[in-house]
């Protein structure tokens, strides 16, 4: 079993949330037009970054792993949000290197089996509860 711990915490500004994992802090925050201060990543932005990076660092893993040529690799994501529809969140991959056609649909088979992905895509269950520190 994998366990990631991360604290989210609001304080008196108003939005302004302090996101802790480990010994690193990113804040996250909402847009001007929604009242925030936009100070950070609003928490869609946040999902779709938690998507980009593991996307990004599983292809490099497994290109290493491989031995092929691998320079850069770019994600780009949106996430479309239509009252009644299912999300959609589009992923376009750019890998810059020397690389085949099979090895490029390899690494696609390999984008969609990331472990982010995996989450995103398979039921989950939350559990919510009040505590006190």
């Amino acid at each position: 079993m994998s366990i990631t711990t991360l604290f989210a915490v609001l304080g008196e500004e108003d939005y302004v949330v302090s996101l802790q994992a480990r010994r690193h802090e990113v804040l996250a925050d909402e847009p001007e037009e929604l009242g925030g201060k936009d100070q950070g990543l609003t928490p869609y932005e946040l999902i779709l970054g938690g998507l980009g990076a593991c996307t990004s660092v599983t292809l490099k893993m497994y290109a290493q792993r491989k031995g092929w040529e691998v320079d850069d690799i770019d994600v780009r994501l949106e996430l479309a949000i239509e009252k009644g529809q299912t999300p959609v969140i589009t992923r376009r991959i750019k890998v810059r290197g020397k690389l085949d056609s099979e090895q490029c649909d390899r690494l696609l088979q390999i984008a969609n089996n990331c472990p982010a992905h995996r989450l995103l895509t398979h039921p989950i269950d939350i559990e919510s509860a009040l505590y006190e520190i």
